[in-house]
């Protein structure tokens, strides 16, 4: 398979399939499907994991990726519960939500990405043998363009109701001016939409394992093209949803997410202050 995808998207996919394999109950969160999308890369990408799983690298990627995903996937079942069906994923990459999930065939799902990646991705899906549900939608987009909310109402989305979007794993390679933009094209779907998206904290608000983490992956993302470009403070960020008229519902830390047992834990897993996660609605939703 020639690859086109971001390899932040295949390292991501990779953490949430290791998290299976290297640590401990309980689960954060269970993503079986990540290893089939990785497909011939699996092998080296998960053996990364298997023979330095306790490395503050890795151990931080997996309890970042499970931390946002199971925050995202248990809020957007509660919003379902309440009526929502439409779910768009902005920066899809490798998730697999609409090929697992007991709730896919509830909503209209969106995946937004760069063409090559969702390229990438229908390749993926094929040789895993994972068919695309009829109620899955690929929209490929450039988040500088502006025109996100256009594109997803040209591919199907109704702007007159209201939608969850998860934005995970994105916001640190864009600047503020384009994470602005987005939100206020988010801002256009229909009233009640909800957004959960992580973000990376400043290097004030950081912890040592945080620290180590930003001060080892950092360089190693820009060498490859995708440079970390925002670092934001909880209240810088929800100033910014404010701004474009987001009211913040909850901003969680990794040692939020879960109930008191889940870090309680005998694996390499620990919370950093690294990233939080922000939720957060247009009007008509209650934290």
């Amino acid at each position: 398979m020639t690859t086109t995808s971001s390899l932040t998207a295949r390292t991501a996919a990779a953490a949430r399939a290791a998290h299976l394999i290297v640590d401990e109950p309980p689960l954060i969160f269970a993503d079986p499907l990540a290893e089939r999308l990785l497909g011939g890369e699996a092998e080296e990408l998960l053996s990364y994991h298997r023979l330095h799983g306790s490395h503050v690298v890795l151990a931080g990627a997996r309890a970042q990726v499970t931390c946002r995903s199971r925050y995202a996937e248990d809020h957007l079942a509660s919003a379902v519960a309440d009526g929502i069906r439409q779910y768009v994923i902005l920066g899809a990459g490798l998730d697999s939500f609409a090929y697992r999930s007991p709730v896919a065939d509830q909503v209209a799902i969106f995946e937004v990405d760069m063409l090559a990646t969702l390229d990438d991705k229908r390749a993926r899906l094929s040789a895993a043998q994972l068919e695309v549900p009829d109620n899955v939608v690929f929209v490929a987009v450039d988040f500088e363009s502006g025109s996100l909310s256009a594109d997803l109402a040209n591919n199907g989305l109704d702007l007159s109701e209201p939608a969850f979007v998860s934005w995970l794993g994105v916001t640190m390679y864009l600047s503020r001016d384009a994470l602005g933009a987005t939100f206020k094209e988010l801002s256009r779907l229909g009233s009640g939409t909800q957004v959960v998206a992580d973000y990376m904290l400043p290097a004030e608000l950081r912890d040592e394992a945080g620290e180590t983490y930003v001060e080892l992956v950092a360089p190693s993302s820009a060498e490859r093209g995708e440079p970390w470009l925002s670092f934001l403070s909880p209240v810088q960020m929800s100033e910014l949803l404010a701004s474009h008229g987001f009211a913040t519902l909850r901003q969680v830390a990794q040692r939020d997410v879960g109930d008191t047992q889940m870090w309680h834990r005998s694996d390499a897993l620990r919370p950093a202050n690294l990233s939080v996660i922000a939720h957060a609605a247009t009007c008509g939703v209650r934290g």
